[in-house]
């Protein structure tokens, strides 16, 4: 058992963390289409969200990755076959190789074990599987009409969608492409390469594949955090005797942060050579897969995040979508933004900084050039020429900033 003796101790496991999910080496996983691929096989997922105020959630995890990353890229891999559609804890592009990890509770939803919804339409789902065996890939707005007329194929559009939404979840259809939010379902045996293992694990071989997933993207886990969001008690208790038997047989050992939390690292990984900290300040979506487990970020880097778009406005503490803001192995901030497409032209609303940062000085000409840095990449992300700064914390910095910021683009 490792018992952390000093905040240089809590600095190194946040480089081993930060290091794991690729964010500190300039280019972890290569760069482009190739870069993107690996970091999504690394990271295991990478969620799909909707919220367009800044690009999708799913394009920007990788932007913060991989250098030449571009937004098309994401479809490529999708077409290629390289990576699949499904829920992992929320919609996610997957590899395509852990393909087999999503049939558990595919067969959980088939079987009525578990529901996605509740007494799905059989005789519509029945309806629409035919059709697409019969006619090929269904595209979601060839039954997207509200109108009750049922003819020339046409069906209601709630129970249609439902029904399709059922077929997809169970496993009888996957995502054969994507046109922006616009999906296309075809039979899974249709889409899915021939070369790719669709044999069901055992609860043993799913419970090893979250386990090494998590330490290989992570560098370390909780319990907790190895089965984030997995409601299922077995795959629980089966993680939890792996890593017991894993801690037997010392091929895991324990950390104890000062709160009393306990994560599991590999022997020896704290030990490691990592790399260096960099004057890089990265902005980060509020899915990364870094940040998005809420209490492991609170409990391992002191930052406390939530993301308030689902938060009532007069609630709010930081704005509606509030980026976090990463540097030099700290989250030292958030900035709430949005990108006007048609005007070109990106908006900080408002960007607190918070100037207490626990293992070093914050040395205020420094966090300036790095932010400026970041958003002129940042801003380029967005296909924005401009950009404009409202308010800023704390208010001495605010005049710098907005010189510095609003000439940058």
């Amino acid at each position: 058992m490792i018992k952390l003796k000093s905040p240089k101790d809590l600095a190194r496991l946040r480089r081993l963390a930060l290091t794991s999910q690729g964010l500190l080496q300039a280019s972890p996983f290569g760069s482009g289409l190739a870069g993107a691929r690996k970091a999504v096989s690394h990271l295991g997922y990478v969620q799909i969200d909707t919220i367009s105020v800044v690009e999708r959630a799913h394009h920007h995890v990788l932007h913060s990755r991989v250098p030449k990353f571009e937004p098309a890229m994401t479809n490529q891999m999708f077409l290629d076959g390289d990576i699949f559609e499904y829920w992992s804890h929320a919609a996610a592009f997957l590899p395509i190789d852990d393909f087999r990890f999503s049939l558990p509770y595919k067969h959980a939803i088939k079987s009525g074990q578990t529901h996605w919804y509740k007494d799905p339409d059989e005789k519509l789902m029945a309806e629409l599987l035919a059709r697409v065996t019969s006619n090929g890939p269904l595209r979601s707005r060839d039954i997207e009409t509200k109108s009750s007329n049922k003819g020339a194929g046409w069906w209601d559009w709630k129970p249609a969608k439902k029904a399709l939404e059922q077929l997809y979840m169970q496993g009888d259809l996957m995502v054969c492409n994507r046109e922006g939010f616009q999906k296309s379902y075809d039979l899974t045996e249709r889409v899915l390469p021939s070369h790719i293992n669709s044999t069901a694990p055992t609860m043993d071989e799913f419970a090893a594949h979250l386990v090494d997933q998590q330490l290989r993207c992570h560098g370390l886990a909780s319990l907790k955090g190895l089965t984030y969001l997995r409601r299922n008690t077995g795959l629980r208790q089966a993680v939890k005797s792996l890593v017991d038997e894993r801690l037997a047989q010392g091929l895991l050992e324990q950390v104890v942060l000062n709160n009393g939390e306990i994560y599991f690292i590999e022997p020896g990984a704290l030990e490691a050579r990592l790399p260096g900290l960099n004057k890089r300040l990265l902005i980060l979506s509020p899915f990364d897969n870094s940040v998005i487990q809420r209490d492991r970020l609170k409990s391992l880097f002191h930052y406390d995040y939530q993301i308030e778009c689902y938060v009532p406005e007069p609630k709010r503490q930081y704005g509606y979508f509030c980026l976090p803001l990463l540097f030099r192995g700290e989250f030292i901030g958030r900035m709430d933004c949005k990108a006007h497409r048609k005007e070109r032209r990106l908006e900080i609303k408002s960007l607190y900084l918070e100037t207490q940062m626990e293992t070093q000085h914050f040395d205020e000409d420094l966090v300036i050039n790095a932010f400026v840095d970041a958003i002129k990449s940042f801003s380029q992300f967005q296909q924005c020429d401009s950009v404009t700064l409202t308010s800023v914390e704390p208010k001495h910095l605010s005049q710098a900033l907005q010189d510095r910021v609003e000439g940058s683009a």
